[in-house]
């Protein structure tokens, strides 16, 4: 079992029954000095700093007591997602339906909408067509022959590489 593995399992008892979900563990700095663990945690209502700051106290301690990287020193990083992190469970999607979306395919497109809904292994997106060149327009007839989506399209979660929420100060 790898480190981000064993602080996974390490951090389940905080989680509150799931309310709390697990979006990324990193341990960096395995090579000498000091370790960075950075943990992000998220819920369907959001997290508060002071529920951060709780796990982050309880969690360190419990691994300063197990001397959890065998002596070595480390940083404890407890937070959520901030708004520039891709979208990677579904539920984080149904928490941003009506948002604007950035959602880049695994075939290379990029398709920008808000998102409608989220439907058992995929998302509507009801994506805005981009104004294009002709040039632009007959490169991209060339590397994919449908035609573009436009209005409310289904978009299966294997098709998604990285979707973001886009920021917007309207």
């Amino acid at each position: 079992m790898n480190d981000k593995e064993r602080v996974i399992e390490l951090l389940q008892p905080y989680l509150d029954s799931d309310r709390l979900y697990v979006v990324d563990v990193q341990v960096v700095g395995r090579q000498g000095g000091r370790l960075k663990v950075t943990i992000l945690l998220d819920s369907d209502t959001g997290i508060t700093i002071d529920e951060c700051a709780a796990i982050s106290r309880q969690l360190g301690g419990q691994m300063d007591e197990m001397n959890f990287f065998d002596e070595a020193p480390f940083t404890l990083e407890v937070s959520s997602p901030g708004v520039d992190f891709p979208l990677t469970f579904p539920r984080q999607y149904v928490r941003n339906i009506g948002r604007q979306l950035v959602v880049t395919l695994t075939d290379g497109r990029i398709w920008k909408g808000t998102l409608d809904a989220v439907e058992e292994g995929q998302i509507i997106l009801d994506v805005v067509p981009e104004k294009k060149s002709k040039s632009q327009l007959k490169k991209e007839a060339l590397l994919h022959p449908e035609p573009p989506a436009a209005g409310p399209t289904p978009v299966p979660f294997g098709q998604i590489q990285k979707a973001n929420v886009e920021i917007s100060f309207k």
